[in-house]
């Protein structure tokens, strides 16, 4: 799948079959359910799933959270908006 599918897909109901925790974390998150996502991904200790859960926190607004996940999964906390950083982890996560 890639960036153009998994956007159209949150248009759907439920997150299309097959998708990484840390994918379907996002599409939770892009459809307004931030805690089914933090459920998703939170005993995760894979890095991706470390960057989404620092994601969910930035949200959230926990920084001190979001820094230590955001090291966890060897990322810095970004500048830019929260709705920018959301695509470019999925990007990454797809490509």
């Amino acid at each position: 799948m890639n960036f153009k599918a998994f956007h159209a897909s949150l248009n759907q109901p439920q997150p299309p079959a097959g998708l990484s925790d840390a994918l379907t974390a996002l599409w939770l998150d892009a459809n307004g359910q931030w805690e089914e996502a933090h459920e998703c991904i939170r005993d995760n200790g894979d890095q991706p799933s470390a960057w989404v859960h620092a994601y969910l926190h930035h949200v959230e607004g926990v920084l001190w959270n979001a820094d230590y996940w955001y090291g966890r999964a060897g990322k810095k906390r970004p500048k830019c908006a929260t709705k920018e950083e959301w695509q470019q982890i999925a990007q990454a996560l797809l490509d």
